[in-house]
């Protein structure tokens, strides 16, 4: 039996969202019940087969077999989806092996933050989650197949395919990583480069000769962002192969995992022997078990928008209250950077995801029996993947760690509470990631610095103005102003100053995502300055308030001297050039971060 906090977080979130999710599932049930390729016209048909190898169009001209999608984010632009060039011809043949068919259906835009970080196309990030939905979607609206398997790894990509796929969600669905690259320069040698660098005392050669020793191979980034994130997420949810999530690329058993994944999409086909819908498989105990493992981990910020739009378009309302009820009573089970040294390599060492999912399981603070792509229930993701004589089996992990600074048991976790946390208070409501910050830190209350741009504040820093204890605020970041980046330049200077002693917070309408460092952040802080928040009424001197223990986040200025100021204005040019100027619309019509900031509509399930 769930933690009560656990069963009172999943009856709210069911009960608040009965109307939704009656009306998501009745739209789904159809869908399944039209049979669409029966219906197909003759040139219809046609098309699609024209391309197919000849045994290819038997087998679904005579019906009966499986016939699957395959959706694809690869490109080898991002070092973690460059693995992918060949997964699909080895899916089909897997798939062969099965009787069954597939073609590649769609391949989805994918973009690097890390390339873009800093940059103008970093305001198109988190508005291409909901364009991958959008691209996912047309290739399965084509009315031909039986299933999908879902191919991608990074930060924007897997929330996208998942809201994509939950929007055919009467087809089976398996997400099919790639792993993460071999470790290289360690993360916290990478960072001090950087904040180095910032300070004037290394060199740009040798800055870039440590990122290219940290990144250096194909294979997701090895510290625990929003890519790693969704691989972990993807695991608790029952979405992957069991113990996929940190398999390294180009490797006997990596090879296995992506055969084993085109057997189960078969399987749980409608001609297979057990039917399993994703919108039906995707319900309120695991969106709940996709939070409980977020906060255990100490995982990106940016789930705090991708869970809850994944959950809207699964016809559930999860919202911020969820994730701080739940974070009350998670323990932090894993110290990997930036909440630790470790990197994801270490942590997959040490127990990864399955020693996560085993201690939360032992401590009843997820739904167990839930269904799976690999069968009914979490158990078979707390056991670790390995090659026996050549097959794919799994195996127990061991009772104790021989990495407790990595993992530990729930009942000696790092921490007694979760990762993350709800701040509340007159400037709104925002996020903030706690497991990477000193609690003596975890209280800030100064003066605010107000800047409107990323840049601005650089150059304050390098002019020597950023001194004393602040709070520094960044605002004009939000969705609707200029698409919510990420901010992660700030990082190493406000790292500098805290190590120089100063007291110091940043507060932002923007993100940090799963980078988010030792500098208290709160983020996402909804509504933000575009969309007539009390951010855009700060000033520089007024006096803030942030506590991460009692949640608050306060603004020391009387209620109607406030109102009483005039709002300022967004910075122009803030969204021009680099094709920003073909995503006005989304900036129009994004909601707000707290529902996911997604521009997409759920009117037809509300």
């Amino acid at each position: 039996m769930p933690h009560p906090v656990v069963e009172q977080v999943t009856a709210a979130l069911e009960q608040r969202s009965a109307t939704r999710r009656q009306r998501y599932l009745e739209r789904l049930r159809s869908a399944a019940a039209r049979e669409p390729r029966d219906r197909l016209g003759c040139s219809n048909l046609a098309h699609a087969l024209a391309a197919q190898p000849e045994q290819a169009r038997l087998i679904i001209r005579q019906g009966g077999a499986p016939h699957i999608a395959i959706v694809s984010s690869y490109n080898d632009l991002l070092s973690a989806h460059a693995p992918l060039r060949d997964y699909p011809e080895r899916l089909k043949r897997s798939l062969a092996q099965q009787g069954a068919t597939a073609q590649f259906a769609a391949g989805v835009p994918a973009m690097c933050d890390g390339i873009t970080q800093g940059q103008a196309g970093m305001q198109l990030s988190l508005f291409s989650r909901d364009l991958i939905a959008q691209a996912t979607a047309i290739g399965l609206t084509h009315g031909i197949f039986d299933g999908a398997l879902y191919l991608g790894v990074c930060d924007k990509i897997v929330p996208g395919l998942l809201i994509g796929a939950l929007a055919f969600g009467h087809l089976p669905a398996v997400f099919v990583p790639a792993g993460p690259m071999h470790s290289g320069l360690p993360n916290k040698d990478k960072a001090a480069v950087r904040q180095r660098f910032v300070r004037g005392e290394a060199s740009r050669d040798e800055l870039l000769a440590a990122e290219l020793a940290a990144y250096h191979q194909d294979g997701t980034c090895t510290f625990y962002g929003t890519a790693n994130t969704n691989q972990l997420l993807m695991e608790v949810m029952g979405l992957h192969v069991p113990g996929s999530a940190f398999v390294h690329p180009h490797t006997p058993l990596r090879d296995a995992m992506t055969d084993e994944a085109a057997r189960l999409v078969a399987r749980n086909s409608r001609q297979g022997e057990r039917y399993l819908p994703l919108g039906e498989q995707v319900d309120a105990r695991v969106l709940v078990n996709a939070v409980v493992a977020l906060l255990a981990s100490g995982g990106s910020t940016n789930h705090s928008l991708h869970l809850p739009a994944i959950a809207r378009a699964a016809g559930y309302e999860l919202t911020w209250e969820d994730f701080a009820a739940l974070s009350k009573v998670v323990p932090l089970l894993a110290r990997v950077y930036p909440n630790g040294a470790a990197d994801v390599n270490q942590f997959q060492a040490a127990g990864g995801p399955a020693w996560i999912i085993r201690e939360l399981l032992g401590a009843d603070l997820l739904h167990a029996e839930v269904p799976t792509v690999a069968g009914v229930g979490l158990a078979a993701y707390a056991r670790e993947p390995w090659l026996d004589a050549g097959r794919l089996a799994w195996r127990e992990l061991p009772a104790q760690s021989s990495a407790p600074d990595i993992v530990r048991p729930a009942a000696q976790p790092f921490a007694e509470e979760g990762g993350l946390v709800l701040l509340s208070g007159n400037l709104g409501r925002a996020i903030l990631k706690t497991s990477a910050v000193d609690p003596a830190h975890w209280w800030v209350r100064a003066p605010a610095r107000v800047f409107d741009s990323e840049a601005a504040v650089q150059a304050a820093y390098a002019a020597g103005a950023l001194r004393g204890d602040l709070v520094l605020v960044v605002r004009f970041q939000g969705p609707r102003a200029n698409g919510m980046p990420e901010l992660h330049r700030l990082m190493p200077l406000l790292a500098n100053l805290q190590q120089a002693g100063q007291q110091v917070a940043l507060v932002t309408d923007g993100r940090l995502s799963g980078a988010s460092g030792q500098v208290p952040a709160a983020l996402h802080l909804t509504p933000e300055a575009a969309a007539g928040g009390p951010l855009a009424r700060v000033r520089d001197g007024d006096w803030i308030e942030l506590d991460a223990r009692r949640g608050v986040l306060r603004l020391e200025v009387d209620e109607a001297a406030l109102d009483a100021r005039e709002a300022a204005a967004a910075p122009a040019g803030l969204a021009e050039g680099f094709g920003l100027e073909l995503f006005a619309a989304q900036r129009q019509l994004v909601g707000p971060a707290d529902q996911g900031a997604s521009t997409l509509s759920w009117d037809c399930v509300e």
